[in-house]
């Protein structure tokens, strides 16, 4: 089992602004100025982006060594639309464009087994199966 943990706290840089701590890295979040924040850092959904993002192109360059393939760099474009769905519900989408450069397979057999283990990156695995969230208070504090 792995485990990791992250602390998310408002910044106090408008009504949305957030300081998210994992380990010693410190990054910023917020909402844009038209849903009411100051636009200080990414949205949570910018941030299940890259996400979605670095760890295939991580992956892949893992795998790309490994086999020891010419890739030179990865470059990975993300979208995320939001749909309604039946019966009052969302349904989500993620498009992801990975372009791959270097010297590879000129039948492209390379980069089709490339474009195979970017799904196979463990955030995508992740967010294709079912997951569960648990929510719990923490004990009450004041000021």
């Amino acid at each position: 089992m792995h485990e990791r943990a992250v602390t998310v706290v408002e910044s106090g840089s408008g009504p949305y602004g957030q300081f998210i701590t994992s380990g010693r890295h410190v990054m910023g979040a917020d909402e844009p100025v038209e849903l009411g924040g100051m636009d200080t850092g990414p949205d949570p959904y910018e941030l299940l982006l890259s996400a979605l993002g670095a760890c295939p192109a991580k992956t892949l360059r893992m795998y790309a060594t490994r086999k020891k393939m010419r890739l030179s760099r990865v470059e990975v474009r993300l979208r995320h639309v939001q749909r309604a769905a039946g019966s009052g519900g969302l349904t989500d989408k993620f498009e992801r464009r990975i372009a791959l450069f270097g010297d590879l397979s000129v039948e492209d057999r390379q980069r089709q087994r490339l474009l195979e283990i970017a799904d196979k990156c463990p955030v995508s695995q992740t967010l294709q199966r079912s997951s569960v969230v648990d929510s719990l208070l923490d004990e009450a504090k004041v000021g």
